[in-house]
Protein backbone atom coordinates (compact mmCIF):
# COMPACT_ATOMS: atom_id res chain seq x y z
CA UNK A 1 0.00 0.00 0.00
CA UNK A 2 1.53 3.76 -1.37
CA UNK A 3 0.89 6.40 1.04
CA UNK A 4 0.68 10.01 0.08
CA UNK A 5 0.12 13.24 1.68
CA UNK A 6 -2.00 15.65 0.42
CA UNK A 7 -2.59 19.71 0.72
CA UNK A 8 -6.51 20.42 0.28
CA UNK A 9 -8.10 23.56 -0.62
CA UNK A 10 -11.71 23.59 -0.22
CA UNK A 11 -15.11 25.83 -0.38
CA UNK A 12 -17.03 24.27 2.44
CA UNK A 13 -20.60 25.66 1.98
CA UNK A 14 -21.82 22.87 -0.22
CA UNK A 15 -20.62 20.45 2.49
CA UNK A 16 -21.56 18.72 5.53
CA UNK A 17 -18.15 19.33 6.80
CA UNK A 18 -14.52 17.15 6.23
CA UNK A 19 -15.83 13.33 8.09
CA UNK A 20 -17.69 11.25 5.78
CA UNK A 21 -21.10 10.84 6.57
CA UNK A 22 -24.15 9.21 5.17
CA UNK A 23 -26.79 11.72 4.62
CA UNK A 24 -24.64 14.50 2.77
CA UNK A 25 -21.74 15.50 0.24
CA UNK A 26 -18.76 15.75 2.40
CA UNK A 27 -14.75 16.80 1.39
CA UNK A 28 -12.90 13.29 2.69
CA UNK A 29 -16.12 11.52 0.94
CA UNK A 30 -15.23 12.76 -2.30
CA UNK A 31 -11.56 12.30 -2.74
CA UNK A 32 -12.20 8.90 -1.43
CA UNK A 33 -14.90 8.53 -4.41
CA UNK A 34 -12.42 10.20 -6.90
CA UNK A 35 -9.47 7.79 -5.47
CA UNK A 36 -11.61 5.22 -5.79
CA UNK A 37 -12.17 5.77 -9.20
CA UNK A 38 -8.69 6.48 -10.27
CA UNK A 39 -7.21 2.54 -8.44
CA UNK A 40 -10.55 0.33 -9.24
CA UNK A 41 -10.72 0.12 -5.05
CA UNK A 42 -11.11 1.78 -2.26
CA UNK A 43 -8.45 4.77 -0.81
CA UNK A 44 -9.16 5.66 2.63
CA UNK A 45 -8.53 9.32 3.56
CA UNK A 46 -7.02 10.72 7.05
CA UNK A 47 -6.76 14.35 7.49
CA UNK A 48 -5.60 16.36 10.13
CA UNK A 49 -8.33 17.43 11.39
CA UNK A 50 -12.04 18.06 10.73
CA UNK A 51 -14.42 20.61 9.75
CA UNK A 52 -18.21 21.54 10.18
CA UNK A 53 -20.50 22.28 7.38
CA UNK A 54 -19.55 25.64 5.50
CA UNK A 55 -15.81 25.84 7.21
CA UNK A 56 -13.39 26.43 4.34
CA UNK A 57 -9.71 25.08 4.27
CA UNK A 58 -6.74 26.50 2.56
CA UNK A 59 -4.15 24.29 3.20
CA UNK A 60 -5.84 20.95 4.88
CA UNK A 61 -3.04 18.01 5.06
CA UNK A 62 -4.40 14.32 4.42
CA UNK A 63 -3.15 11.13 3.36
CA UNK A 64 -4.50 9.00 1.02
CA UNK A 65 -3.57 5.01 0.60
CA UNK A 66 -3.53 3.79 -2.76
CA UNK A 67 -2.43 0.23 -3.74
CA UNK A 68 -1.20 0.83 -7.27
CA UNK A 69 2.00 2.63 -8.27
CA UNK A 70 1.30 6.27 -9.24
CA UNK A 71 3.57 8.94 -9.46
CA UNK A 72 2.59 11.93 -6.97
CA UNK A 73 2.01 14.42 -10.06
CA UNK A 74 0.09 11.89 -11.80
CA UNK A 75 -1.88 11.57 -8.96
CA UNK A 76 -2.68 14.89 -8.14
CA UNK A 77 -4.23 15.71 -10.99
CA UNK A 78 -6.23 12.43 -11.42
CA UNK A 79 -7.46 13.27 -8.25
CA UNK A 80 -8.47 17.21 -9.43
CA UNK A 81 -9.46 15.78 -12.80
CA UNK A 82 -12.33 13.40 -11.00
CA UNK A 83 -13.10 16.10 -8.07
CA UNK A 84 -14.41 18.92 -10.83
CA UNK A 85 -16.53 20.89 -10.57
CA UNK A 86 -17.01 20.32 -6.87
CA UNK A 87 -15.03 23.11 -4.90
CA UNK A 88 -11.73 20.71 -3.84
CA UNK A 89 -8.79 21.14 -5.87
CA UNK A 90 -5.46 19.23 -4.41
CA UNK A 91 -2.33 21.61 -4.10
CA UNK A 92 0.39 19.33 -3.65
CA UNK A 93 0.98 15.63 -2.98
CA UNK A 94 4.33 13.54 -2.36
CA UNK A 95 4.28 9.95 -1.22
CA UNK A 96 5.34 9.19 2.58
CA UNK A 97 6.53 6.54 4.76
CA UNK A 98 3.54 4.46 5.13
CA UNK A 99 3.80 4.46 9.02
CA UNK A 100 3.50 9.14 8.71
CA UNK A 101 -0.25 9.90 9.99
CA UNK A 102 -2.00 13.06 8.42
CA UNK A 103 -3.64 13.27 12.10
CA UNK A 104 -1.70 11.73 14.33
CA UNK A 105 1.57 12.81 13.14
CA UNK A 106 0.50 16.54 13.64
CA UNK A 107 2.13 18.54 16.46
CA UNK A 108 0.02 21.56 15.66
CA UNK A 109 -2.98 23.35 13.83
CA UNK A 110 -3.65 26.84 12.66
CA UNK A 111 -6.94 28.15 11.81
CA UNK A 112 -8.13 31.98 10.63
CA UNK A 113 -11.48 33.57 11.01
CA UNK A 114 -12.67 36.66 8.62
CA UNK A 115 -14.93 39.34 9.78
CA UNK A 116 -15.71 41.48 7.39
CA UNK A 117 -17.36 44.72 9.20
CA UNK A 118 -18.79 46.98 7.36
CA UNK A 119 -22.70 48.18 6.67
CA UNK A 120 -23.22 47.43 2.95
CA UNK A 121 -24.39 43.73 2.28
CA UNK A 122 -20.95 41.43 1.29
CA UNK A 123 -21.31 39.98 -2.56
CA UNK A 124 -18.21 38.60 -3.57
CA UNK A 125 -17.36 37.24 0.38
CA UNK A 126 -20.87 36.10 0.87
CA UNK A 127 -20.13 32.59 2.33
CA UNK A 128 -16.64 33.19 2.89
CA UNK A 129 -16.60 35.53 5.89
CA UNK A 130 -18.84 37.07 8.59
CA UNK A 131 -20.59 40.07 7.70
CA UNK A 132 -20.57 42.16 10.90
CA UNK A 133 -22.30 45.74 10.42
CA UNK A 134 -21.72 47.23 13.96
CA UNK A 135 -17.99 48.64 14.51
CA UNK A 136 -15.75 46.33 15.80
CA UNK A 137 -12.65 47.70 18.06
CA UNK A 138 -10.35 45.13 17.37
CA UNK A 139 -7.72 46.26 19.71
CA UNK A 140 -9.61 45.85 22.43
CA UNK A 141 -10.71 42.16 20.69
CA UNK A 142 -6.77 41.54 20.72
CA UNK A 143 -6.61 42.32 24.67
CA UNK A 144 -9.72 40.46 25.65
CA UNK A 145 -7.91 37.30 22.86
CA UNK A 146 -4.96 37.37 25.18
CA UNK A 147 -6.85 36.15 28.43
CA UNK A 148 -7.34 32.94 26.59
CA UNK A 149 -3.52 31.96 25.55
CA UNK A 150 -2.24 29.17 27.40
CA UNK A 151 -3.50 26.16 29.78
CA UNK A 152 -7.38 26.21 30.13
CA UNK A 153 -10.22 24.23 30.48
CA UNK A 154 -12.07 25.05 27.83
CA UNK A 155 -15.21 23.61 28.70
CA UNK A 156 -17.09 26.84 28.49
CA UNK A 157 -16.34 27.24 24.57
CA UNK A 158 -16.70 23.45 24.56
CA UNK A 159 -19.56 22.05 22.27
CA UNK A 160 -22.00 19.64 23.87
CA UNK A 161 -21.40 17.54 20.95
CA UNK A 162 -17.65 17.54 21.33
CA UNK A 163 -16.02 13.90 21.55
CA UNK A 164 -12.87 14.73 23.02
CA UNK A 165 -11.73 13.25 26.29
CA UNK A 166 -10.48 16.51 28.15
CA UNK A 167 -11.38 19.84 28.25
CA UNK A 168 -8.37 20.82 28.92
CA UNK A 169 -6.40 22.35 26.10
CA UNK A 170 -3.19 24.95 25.17
CA UNK A 171 -3.75 27.74 23.25
CA UNK A 172 -0.44 28.91 21.78
CA UNK A 173 -1.77 32.14 19.70
CA UNK A 174 -4.81 33.82 19.69
CA UNK A 175 -4.25 37.38 17.51
CA UNK A 176 -6.72 40.03 16.20
CA UNK A 177 -5.74 42.70 14.01
CA UNK A 178 -7.80 44.75 11.42
CA UNK A 179 -6.97 45.19 7.81
CA UNK A 180 -9.47 47.93 6.10
CA UNK A 181 -13.00 46.88 6.43
CA UNK A 182 -11.55 42.87 7.64
CA UNK A 183 -10.94 41.53 10.58
CA UNK A 184 -8.75 38.46 10.97
CA UNK A 185 -8.19 35.96 13.97
CA UNK A 186 -5.73 33.26 14.04
CA UNK A 187 -5.37 30.70 16.32
CA UNK A 188 -2.86 28.16 17.19
CA UNK A 189 -2.62 24.79 19.51
CA UNK A 190 -1.81 21.40 19.15
CA UNK A 191 -5.36 20.64 19.25
CA UNK A 192 -9.11 22.27 19.20
CA UNK A 193 -12.08 21.25 20.89
CA UNK A 194 -15.30 21.09 18.53
CA UNK A 195 -16.58 24.58 18.02
CA UNK A 196 -13.68 26.20 20.39
CA UNK A 197 -12.47 28.69 17.63
CA UNK A 198 -15.97 29.51 16.69
CA UNK A 199 -17.12 29.97 20.33
CA UNK A 200 -13.80 32.13 20.75
CA UNK A 201 -14.79 34.30 18.08
CA UNK A 202 -18.37 34.84 18.76
CA UNK A 203 -17.85 36.10 22.61
CA UNK A 204 -14.51 38.37 21.11
CA UNK A 205 -17.16 40.14 18.90
CA UNK A 206 -18.86 40.58 22.25
CA UNK A 207 -15.48 42.51 22.79
CA UNK A 208 -15.24 44.38 20.03
CA UNK A 209 -19.04 45.63 20.21
CA UNK A 210 -18.50 46.81 23.83
CA UNK A 211 -20.94 44.19 25.50
CA UNK A 212 -18.16 42.45 26.79
CA UNK A 213 -15.00 43.30 28.59
CA UNK A 214 -11.81 41.46 29.01
CA UNK A 215 -12.81 41.04 32.45
CA UNK A 216 -15.98 39.18 31.11
CA UNK A 217 -13.86 36.79 29.03
CA UNK A 218 -12.18 36.44 31.95
CA UNK A 219 -14.95 35.40 33.74
CA UNK A 220 -16.58 33.17 30.98
CA UNK A 221 -13.27 31.09 30.98
CA UNK A 222 -12.77 30.45 34.08
CA UNK A 223 -16.45 29.41 34.45
CA UNK A 224 -16.21 26.08 32.57
CA UNK A 225 -19.41 26.07 31.69
CA UNK A 226 -21.04 25.97 28.14
CA UNK A 227 -24.05 28.80 29.67
CA UNK A 228 -21.16 31.35 30.46
CA UNK A 229 -20.97 31.56 26.55
CA UNK A 230 -21.99 34.63 24.65
CA UNK A 231 -22.73 32.58 21.72
CA UNK A 232 -21.24 30.95 18.51
CA UNK A 233 -20.35 32.78 15.31
CA UNK A 234 -20.99 31.16 12.21
CA UNK A 235 -18.56 28.39 10.06
CA UNK A 236 -18.74 31.20 7.14
CA UNK A 237 -15.60 33.01 8.23
CA UNK A 238 -13.66 29.95 9.70
CA UNK A 239 -10.76 28.45 7.60
CA UNK A 240 -8.22 25.71 8.31
CA UNK A 241 -4.99 27.19 7.38
CA UNK A 242 -1.87 24.57 8.08
CA UNK A 243 -1.14 21.67 10.06
CA UNK A 244 2.55 21.41 11.65
CA UNK A 245 4.51 18.44 11.75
Amino acid sequence: MNRYRLTVEFDGRNFMGWQRQKHGATIQGSIEEAGASIAGQPTPVQAAGRTDAGVHGLAMTAHIDVARDFTPFRLMEALNARLKPRPIAILSCEQVDPEWHARFSCIGRRYLYRIINRRPPLTLEAGRAWHVIKPLDAETMDIAAKRLIGLHDFTTFRSVHCQSKSPVKTLDHLDVRRIGDQIEITAAARSFLHHQVRSMVGCLVLVGQGQWTADDMTTALEARNRAALGFNAPPDGLYFTQAIY
